[in-house]
Formats: C-alpha cells, structure tokens, sequence
C-alpha cells in the first residue's frame, strides 16, 4: 500500500442489483425505491440502483453504503423480495423498459443490440477530480480499467456461457459494436480540450445517428447532452466533479468497497508521484506511476473480459498495478465452466446470491484502510 500525504479525495458508490420474488422471478423493486436515500429505479423494470453521496473515507463509505444497502433488504425481506449481486440475471427472457423518451431514442440508434444491455447491472465508482491532475486521474482510471476481472460476477446470458465478464463483453462488443465510440474504452487523452473535443464529436455522431433513426431534435437535445450520451467505461465527469469508473460488474457491497478503496487510493496517490505512459507493463510505485501504452491496456481488458483473474497476464498486471488480488473472490469463476444454465437454475442462483447478499451486509468485516 502506496503512503502519502494529501487531503482526503471523496469518492462515492452506484450500484445495481436485480429485484426478485420469493421464487426467484425477477421483478419490479415497488416500494424498495422508498426503503432507502439514494434508492432509485434503473431503465429497466427489474433493476433497482443504490447510490452513496461523496465520502472522504472508506469507512464512511462502507458506513453509508452498507446502511442503504441494509435498509432495502430489510425492506425486500418484509415483501418477500431479494436483491441480487450478479451482472446479469443469468438466464431470462426479454426484459421490459421503463418507459422513458431517453430510452427511446437509444433503442432507435443501437436497434436490436440494445437488447443486450438490458441484462446487465454494474457499479459505478466517482473519485473527486483534484484540480490540475483531471487527466492524469483520467487516464489512470483507463489504465486500471482491466480491474474489472476482480469484480467479475456473472459468465452467463441467456443461460450460456458467454465470457468470464458476459456484462462487459455485451456492453463492449456486443451492444455497441455497431456504434464502438459510444461504449467502448477511449485512449488516453493530453488535456481536458481534447476530451471536450471527444465527447462533442460523439455527441455529433449520436444525434446525427438518432435524427436518421426518426427521433426529433428538440427531444434528443432535452434528454442527452454531449457528457450523458455516451457510455465509455470512464469518463470525466464535469457535472459532478468528478472521475468516473464505469467498468465494474454488480458485486457483494463489500467487495465493491475493496475495489472503490483501492482504485481511491491508487488516483489519491497521483499527487504525490510521476505519471508517465510507457511501455507495455505498468507499475505503481512509491515515486512514480508508469501507464502501459494504450495497445497493451487493451489486451489486458480483453483477457480481463474473456478469462478474469484466471489470466496469468491480467494477474501480473495487476499486481504492478497494486492490487492484491488473491484478496478478491470474483463470483463468475465459481460458475464458470458449468455448461448451459436452465431458467429453473437460474432462479435458484439468483435466491442463492440474494441471500449471500443479505449475509455481506449482516456480518460485515471491519474495513482496514483509510
């Protein structure tokens, strides 16, 4: 664990999880929205998302998020409900909307493949942009982004086995393959001037890809703008303040902290180090952070995405990278490897997870960083 003196950088917590009944069916949350500050309903019906405010701690955070995420259980056990830690349902059929002009509009653009994002449910982590080090933040958070192997928590869609990271692989290669720049990561960049560039091209791209696909612009500009119309894995987020990381599967809340405090402490650390890209490798030590070039961070995720923590590459690299990763325990190489998944199968893996779920924030263990 890299040392160093600097003020506290807040970071917070967006995470999704599946609503079920009592045999496992997924469901709309109901009046889950309401068990708990920062509960709110996702684009699809079956999804309920649980949201920290700004924490300068990992203990504050853990505290707040296990709190919400402990008041929801609570709630969903008095109606026989669960939440589900997984990154997809597993198995299941079409998944409905919640009717939204937004919604639209974007299945209009990504057409049939916006299919494939409605069985994903992931975690966001925000990390406080320190100011005159945005892009190196930025770019930090691109080269940590294969990371997402030690969160990976579902292999399966549709019941077959589609990857180690299957949320990642829909998201990445599957969803947006016919629109790559939207979803996919982005190289590194050289100042903030550049990502404005970015995103207003994008955003070019998008309205000229939704007006083509019969949306009208007045209704396209009301709900997207050039920083929400976009769905790369990490972003710089003006309209919070912050740097955020997209990439990360649904997970237990405690293995979520882990990663949030770990990748918080790596970011905070680039005040007191030199960030330099170079090489294929990477490494984080006490004086200085070498980002591996762009190229090499690709390969890296795709074998993160593909194998997980099972790549002997992906290992390494996080190791350099400062994570101690036999610490993690990604739930998709549990399943992995156990062939066609039955919707009756499903269900019981998803009861399985919720009640793992309900025991993570029960019984937590005492955080030992900040």
């Amino acid at each position: 664990m890299v040392a160093h003196e600097s003020e506290p950088i807040r970071r917070s917590i967006e995470v999704e999880y599946w609503v079920i009944d009592d045999e496992g069916r997924l469901i709309e949350p109901g009046e889950l929205v309401d068990a708990s500050a920062g509960a709110e309903r996702e684009f699809v019906e079956p999804l309920l998302e649980i949201k920290t405010t700004p924490c300068e701690t990992t203990a504050e955070l853990r505290d707040e998020l296990f709190d919400r995420v402990e008041s929801v259980v609570r709630r969903a056990d008095e109606l026989d409900r669960g939440l589900v830690p997984l990154a997809t349902p597993i198995h299941a059929g079409e998944i409905p909307d919640r009717a939204s002009d937004r919604t639209r509009i974007q299945d209009r653009v990504i057409g049939d493949d916006f299919e494939y994002v409605r069985h994903c449910a992931g975690t966001h982590i925000h990390v406080e942009q320190q100011p005159g080090r945005e892009i190196d933040q930025l770019n930090a958070l691109i080269a940590l982004d294969p990371a997402l192997a030690l969160a990976n928590s579902s292999p399966y869609f549709r019941g077959r086995n589609l990857a180690v990271g299957a949320r990642s692989k829909l998201y990445r290669w599957m969803a947006y393959d016919g629109v790559p720049h939207q979803g996919r990561l982005w190289p590194y960049v050289n100042d903030a001037e550049e990502w404005t560039r970015r995103l207003e091209r994008r955003y070019e791209d998008f309205v000229t890809a939704a007006i083509e696909a019969g949306a009208d612009r007045a209704t396209i500009e009301s709900n997207f703008d050039p920083e929400s119309a976009v769905w790369t894995p990490v972003q710089l987020r003006d309209t919070f303040g912050t740097v955020e990381w997209r990439s990360p599967d649904a997970a237990l809340p405690s293995q979520i902290i882990q990663l949030a405090d770990r990748v918080a402490e790596i970011v905070g650390h680039l005040g007191d180090a030199d960030v330099r890209i170079e090489g294929r490798t990477g490494s984080v030590t006490e004086d200085a952070i070498v980002l591996p070039e762009f190229d090499a961070v690709i390969e890296y995720v795709n074998a993160a995405i593909r194998e997980g923590v099972a790549s002997d590459a992906v290992w390494s690299y996080l190791d350099r990278m400062g994570f101690d990763i036999a610490a993690y325990e990604p739930v998709s190489h549990e399943i992995d490897g156990l062939g066609p998944v039955c919707p009756a199968d499903a269900r019981r893996f998803r009861l399985d997870h919720a009640e793992r779920l309900e025991r993570d924030v029960r019984q937590a263990s005492p955080i030992t960083g900040d």
